[in-house]
């Protein structure tokens, strides 16, 4: 089963999907070992992955390029940003195309000008409705397998106000993307809202700090969400531990302990080294058997 089909399966229960935002190969393989049944590849994070801030600063290729290592890694299904698709419909298409080649289960491609910010900053500047709509009808086009997820997102409610951001998406679902994401919604009475509202599948995007404040995942499965992402978890919480063992090591002169790290064998364990040493072993096997 290809990963887009198992993204389309896990769909159809009836529990919200929740997917921790991954940014490089180390943390898409943790999400995976805690259990988690989808990962979510983050733009900001991946932008921060290569020293840049979230501001439209990383390209397609860089962009696919981190979503194949991710796919490459996990046993799961990967969703992806694909930020504005790059471009008009000819780039979304190129877009569409390169990210299902590399094992990505689904993307979301969002209706902000280029180049585009975080959906929680302000100074958002975003595309008529008429120019999201043919992207993302160009995106359901695009798709080689109907099983492959389009997402569609718009980020209209800061600059336009929420009837527009669900107008636009009640459109792209008609349009024929599979799930819609209102970017930022600024209070709990609209996350309870937009689902209601726009009457189809919807992701929520839960940032700390960000501008839509946070629910539980039972509330927001109540609310009729059917998945959630969460971007910064692990690269913002990851960025916090470095600064603190970094403090540490330099207040005290002297390298700590790591939790949970009893020894490197066992670090390297978690990332395959077993399966990698089995294959070498076996080629010696079959060395050894051939010789006179």
């Amino acid at each position: 089963m290809t990963h887009a089909a198992r993204l389309r399966q896990l769909l159809q229960g009836p529990r919200m999907l929740v997917a921790p935002g991954a940014y490089d190969a180390i943390s898409a393989l943790t999400i995976q070992q805690a259990g988690f049944e989808l990962a979510y590849m983050t733009g900001s994070g991946t932008a921060a992955s290569l020293g840049f801030p979230d501001l439209g600063l990383i390209t397609m290729t860089e962009m696919v390029e981190n979503a194949a290592r991710i796919a490459r890694t996990v046993d799961i299904p990967l969703i992806a940003d694909a930020d504005t698709g790059y471009g008009n419909e000819l780039n979304v298409t190129r877009t569409v195309r390169e990210y299902e080649s590399r094992n990505v289960a689904g993307l979301h491609i969002e209706d902000q000008v280029a180049p585009k910010r975080c959906g929680h900053l302000d100074g958002k500047e975003i595309v008529s409705r008429e120019e999201f709509v043919t992207k993302i009808r160009a995106a359901v086009q695009a798709r080689r397998s109907p099983d492959f997820l389009i997402i569609a997102r718009t980020d209209s409610r800061a600059v336009a106000g929420l009837d527009e951001a669900v107008a636009r998406a009640r459109a792209a679902l008609a349009a024929g993307a599979d799930m819609a994401f209102v970017e930022a919604a600024q209070s709990l009475e609209e996350v309870a809202a937009i689902p209601r509202l726009v009457n189809g599948p919807c992701l929520l995007n839960l940032v700390a700090g960000g501008k839509t404040p946070s629910v539980g995942f039972d509330e927001a499965q109540d609310m009729g969400y059917r998945l959630t992402i969460l971007p910064g978890l692990l690269f913002r919480n990851a960025i916090a531990t470095f600064d603190r063992v970094l403090g540490e090591v330099k207040a005290n002169r002297r390298m700590g302990s790591i939790p949970g790290a009893d020894n490197v064998k066992g670090g390297f364990q978690r990332f395959g080294m077993d399966e990698w040493n089995a294959i070498r072993d076996q080629a010696a096997a079959s060395m050894a058997s051939q010789r006179p």
